[in-house]
């Protein structure tokens, strides 16, 4: 029992620094993001490989099967403060392992579904509340480890995805051939239960700066430790007292009105030594910190992610719907796919690398880069065969890499919200996208079957992407603004609250006592 305890404090217990490591255990931390990501977001984008399988088996449209992702993207993301609060309550540890038990229950199920309903319930809430638990604080408590080469690990930790699609698409797509699509299903999920252990490795993370002994001042001369004994005796006398002066003070001299009451200074002078004596009150950990809603920078970059969202799931979702339509075989969108995969792991290197120079303004590289995306998905309807495909998916796997390895770690950025709201602002964040990932691939889905054309599809993700790159131009001048702001109402309430203050009652007394000299003299 004692052994069963220790090994249990051994892997909760959490890790205590004097500063932001940079590393140590967070490489752990970092290689389990690797995996979560791979059967998370992995498995997401790979799900088009089942998507001609659920319409034949369900006899449904394009729209309704494009639900059952919709649906997933939706609860994951307004799930997303049920995550921070659970995780801020229970730990990271034990939150991503109840949502690897939720994903893989609900893709087990969902291989015995009868219909497309069956889908919804298993794979849209079930799985989807899984993915929310098991994503987000992984990321959270991944940025929390590093400092300085934040945004180069994320970006890599976060190729698992990329790595996945790579090699899920092709995988499965031949398990498909021998087993069928519900037995394929069933190993996904079965697979996806690795993420327990994942998330096991997940230790938080405890930063106390080194405490700064205080060198004691020189002893004061007789003189002067008199002259404070004599006023602090005053001023206790003159709290106790019920308002009349006792003592002959400048105050009470006439026609001196340069000096201030001397009878409230000591006051306050005693009032400092006890407030440092006293241990201060130690802050209440907020489960949820919505203030984050007052920043208007933070408002701008979550209507970028609302947006930015439309564009995110439904190109890879429809890839191999559009290739089979232009006639391109099975084994080559396949192809097309992993592509796209291994394209995304370069930008998102690439993306990590760049970010991690210094000084630069990571806030305008993502917008080159959300501009570029922009391109990239316009450019998919004018393609008609495969090179011309395999291009665009190339292109715009790059540019998806370096926009989704980096938007939520960005939030961790003095330009957002910084790194102490990291948690909240996340959470807040991800919940806003939840609209756009409920509408993103059903609109899509739409647009097919009004317009009987696949290409379509990407002109409403195009659409979204464009809104998100305004509304990610407007952040950095939203965040100056309020600086600004911030730092003149600093120097209206300081400049106000300086002539106030009295002069030090020492000094006062050695310059009346430098007067009394030169006037005996």
């Amino acid at each position: 029992k004692m052994t069963v305890k220790a090994v249990k404090m051994l892997c909760t217990a959490p890790n205590v620094y004097t500063k932001v490591p940079d590393g140590g255990w967070g490489w752990t931390i970092a290689f389990a993001f690797f995996f979560v990501e791979a059967l998370t977001y992995g498995i997401i984008k790979s799900f088009g490989v089942f998507f001609n399988d659920l319409m034949e088996s369900f006899d449904e449209t394009n729209s309704r099967i494009s639900w059952i992702i919709s649906i997933c993207v939706f609860v994951q993301t307004f799930t997303a403060p049920l995550s921070t609060v659970l995780s801020n309550r229970f730990g990271h540890h034990f939150v991503v392992m109840a949502g690897g038990v939720l994903i893989s229950t609900g893709m087990v199920t969902a291989s015995f579904a009868r219909t497309v309903v069956d889908m919804y319930v298993t794979i849209g809430v079930i799985s989807g509340l899984g993915y929310c638990l098991s994503f987000l604080p992984t990321v959270t408590i991944l940025s929390q480890y590093f400092d300085k080469r934040r945004s180069l690990v994320t970006a890599v930790a976060s190729t698992g995805e990329c790595f996945a699609v790579f090699s899920f698409a092709p995988a499965i797509t031949a398990l498909k051939e021998q087993i069928g699509w519900r037995y394929s299903l069933l190993s996904v999920g079965v697979l996806q239960l690795s993420i327990v252990i994942c998330g096991s490795l997940l230790r938080p993370i405890i930063i106390k700066e080194r405490e700064e002994v205080k060198v004691q001042p020189p002893e004061e001369p007789t003189e002067t430790k008199y002259m404070l004994e004599n006023e602090q005796t005053r001023t206790s006398i003159e709290s106790i007292d019920s308002g009349v002066e006792i003592t002959t003070s400048p105050s009470n001299v006439p026609g001196n009105t340069k000096a201030e009451p001397k009878s409230e200074e000591p006051k306050e002078h005693v009032q400092i030594l006890v407030e440092n004596n006293s241990t201060p009150p130690e802050p209440k950990t907020k489960l949820l910190d919505f203030s984050v809603m007052r920043d208007y920078s933070f408002i701008c970059y979550a209507f970028f992610g609302l947006f930015a969202t439309l564009g995110f799931f439904a190109p890879s979702l429809y890839i191999i719907p559009l290739s089979l339509s232009l006639g391109i075989s099975k084994d080559h969108s396949a192809y097309i796919l992993s592509a796209m995969a291994i394209a995304e792991v370069f930008g998102r290197i690439s993306a990590g690398w760049v970010l991690n120079k210094k000084p630069i303004r990571k806030i305008y590289i993502e917008l080159i880069c959300v501009v570029l995306l922009s391109v990239a998905l316009f450019a998919f309807p004018f393609a008609s065969e495969f090179w011309g495909l395999m291009t665009c998916s190339i292109f715009f796997g790059f540019m998806l890499g370096t926009v989704a390895g980096t938007h939520i770690p960005l939030l961790a950025e003095d330009d957002v919200v910084g790194i102490a709201k990291m948690s909240s602002a996340a959470g807040v964040y991800v919940f806003i996208q939840s609209l756009a990932g409920l509408a993103g691939p059903p609109l899509a889905g739409v647009l097919v079957d009004t317009t009987q054309n696949y290409s379509s599809a990407f002109y409403s993700c195009a659409a979204g992407m464009v809104l998100g790159a305004v509304f990610l131009s407007l952040v950095r001048p939203c965040k100056a603004g309020l600086c600004h702001r911030q730092q003149q109402c600093a120097e209206e309430s300081a400049a106000e609250v300086v002539p106030d203050l009295p002069d030090d009652f020492i000094e006062m007394d050695i310059g009346k006592a430098e007067n009394s000299g030169k006037g005996c003299d």
